[in-house]
């Protein structure tokens, strides 16, 4: 879990071209909207696009994306449920 979570951080900050943060500066159990990293709606277009092309999961209800994208964590827990084998 601990290397998806490490992954994850950096393949976020390569999508969404955040250049003045590093993995260390994201803690996995902050927020990704709002207060923690600040993202937005098109950066959550854009880890969707990186969970299909990188995990090959697909999102089937746009409600479930709040609770997806919550935190690296949260992240790293349903890619480890739904991944295909």
């Amino acid at each position: 879990m601990e290397a998806l979570i490490e992954k994850l951080k950096e393949q976020i900050i390569k999508q969404l071209n955040l250049e003045d943060i590093t993995p260390a500066d994201i803690n996995e159990e902050d927020s990704l909207f709002g207060e923690g990293l600040g993202l937005d709606s098109i950066d959550a277009l854009e880890l969707i696009v990186l969970l299909e092309k990188e995990y090959g999961i697909r999102i089937e209800n746009p409600k479930d994306g709040q609770k997806i994208f919550f935190s690296i964590k949260t992240m790293a827990e349903f890619i480890q449920e739904h991944q295909k084998k």
